[in-house]
């Protein structure tokens, strides 16, 4: 009797779904090219896609601080979102199962194109896009700067981008697809 009401009860709250489901208000609406052209962001690891622009750590630091510091913490240490930095080293704990990798644009990341691309198409998480490319490129900077990879006068752009070694670029390794 107990396993029949169970099933009773599970068909009933199935059926229920179905016919959620197919009363849902129809929320949204279609994408227009330019919208989605505006999200056709690709940046290549030698820097085919990157924009004019420029700017160097201290310039980032300044935009950091408006715009990413509250959810990333000072220096990308701390809050609400992922960590950005320090964690060099600790990809090799992989390896064992005690010890958790910290994997931030430091110790991760395999190219800097790669951390202008993502910030270009995703953040500020409340504002996606609002950057300009001279912000982009010194937040970009203060970021490598603040990991240790480049010096806080460097400057960063279309050409001096894909040429920053990261740490653990040769960490990957490349995946033949079929095609």
């Amino acid at each position: 009797m107990f396993m029949r009401s169970r099933l009773l009860a599970f068909i009933l709250v199935f059926m229920s779904n179905i016919s959620f489901a197919a009363e849902t208000p129809n929320l949204g609406k279609v994408a227009t090219p330019e919208e989605i052209a505006s999200y056709d962001i690709t940046v290549d690891p030698n820097g085919d896609g990157l924009p004019p622009g420029s700017g160097t750590p201290k310039q980032g630091e300044a935009i950091y601080l408006t715009k990413c510091v509250a959810c990333h913490g000072e220096k990308g240490v701390g809050g609400q979102a992922d960590r950005l930095s320090g964690g060099q080293g600790t990809i090799a704990y992989a390896k064992d199962i005690e010890k958790r990798p910290i994997k931030t644009i430091g110790s991760y990341w395999p190219y800097a194109t790669s951390v202008y691309a993502y910030l270009w198409r995703a953040m500020p998480f409340t504002e996606p896009k609002s950057l300009t490319p001279d912000e982009l490129y010194a937040v970009t900077a203060y970021l490598l700067q603040i990991n240790g990879i480049i010096g806080e006068n460097d400057v960063m752009d279309a050409k001096t981008l894909p040429q920053v070694k990261m740490p653990n670029r040769d960490g990957f390794f490349p995946f033949a697809r079929k095609e």
